[in-house]
């Protein structure tokens, strides 16, 4: 536990050095990695979204690729596409998505046909062309970027796509100190850069101790009845679900919050899931995941609104907690 606590402390520390403030967000950014999912960052344009995916390749011993979504990229453009070589016969070329840490930056700007190229390759790890399946080096990571006042010109993800991302994150806007500190660090003739750290294999072993994390019957149990209280027609679900939710969160959502907990054990120093794990951990793990119906989208519900109100009505501990 204490190798896997300074390795996290490292790695935020390090990307820490470049971007000013946002510590919850690299802490989360970090617990999707070594959780092994994807992560969907969304803020407004100039909050160092594309920085931060940038410093923390630079922390990690990684093959870094750099995707721009644009309404006329293709699919081949991502995964690859076979070529004619000088023998005359074909070849294939991988595409940029042949990579371990995966910027997809402004991911709604392209197609719909061109963001499911992307699917697979989140879901699978593989790619397939022309019916051969090629497999992506581990560990690969996908972070995508998104706008989320730039409307025209945009596709908005598909629900099936939202959900292979491990979590949502909102970058907001930096405060008073925070962005004196962005001028003194950006401004000044030495520039801080973060170091490598750690590399693929300390990675993908950390990943497996992050699984072997227990979690007791009850925290399951919580964790299991907060993913059912998204769903309106849950016995579980609260007024404001029933009122302003379509969908609620997939057996995905149950999956992200256990295994993020885990990793927030580790780094709080214990060796067991808690119930505020799942609770630090149901916001980025369920934002995207919660479909809002028309009344919902009509009076701007915040899905993260609606996860306090079912964080503060579901208890803890139930009257039949589910067996072993």
């Amino acid at each position: 536990m204490e190798d896997f606590r300074l390795a996290f402390s490292k790695a935020k520390l390090e990307i820490s050095k470049v971007i000013v403030g946002y510590e919850e967000i690299i802490e989360q950014v970090l617990i999707a990695l070594f959780s092994g999912g994807h992560i969907l960052l969304e803020g407004l344009p100039g909050l160092g979204k594309t920085l931060m995916v940038k410093t923390l390749a630079d922390t990690l011993d990684l093959s870094f690729s750099r995707i721009q979504f644009t309404p006329d990229l293709m699919p081949s453009d991502i995964i690859g596409t076979n070529i004619m070589g000088q023998d005359r016969s074909f070849h294939f070329q991988p595409g940029p998505i042949f990579a371990q840490i995966i910027l997809a930056d402004e991911i709604n700007r392209a197609t719909p046909k061109t963001q499911s190229a992307l699917l697979e390759a989140m879901q699978e790890h593989s790619v397939t062309v022309s019916g051969n399946l090629h497999r992506l080096k581990e560990p690969f990571f996908v972070m995508a970027t998104q706008n989320p006042i730039e409307m025209e010109g945009t596709y908005p993800l598909p629900e099936a796509q939202l959900d292979r991302f491990f979590f949502k994150l909102k970058l907001d806007f930096p405060g008073r100190q925070e962005l004196v500190n962005i001028i003194d660090r950006t401004t000044n003739p030495i520039i801080p850069r973060a170091e490598r750290i750690l590399d693929g294999e300390t990675i993908e072993a950390k990943k497996l101790e992050v699984r072997e994390v227990p979690v007791a019957t009850p925290v399951k149990d919580y964790a299991v009845r907060l993913i059912l209280a998204t769903h309106p027609n849950s016995e579980y679900s609260t007024s404001f679900v029933k009122r302003y939710v379509r969908y609620g969160a997939s057996p995905r959502g149950v999956q992200a919050l256990i295994l993020g907990a885990k990793v927030k054990a580790l780094i709080e120093g214990r060796f067991n899931v808690s119930f505020s794990d799942i609770r630090y951990v149901a916001k980025p793990a369920l934002r995207h995941r919660i479909i809002l119906n028309f009344e919902g989208e009509a009076e701007g519900m915040d899905t993260d609104e609606l996860i306090d109100n079912i964080i503060e009505e579901i208890p803890e501990l139930e009257n039949e907690p589910i067996k072993p």
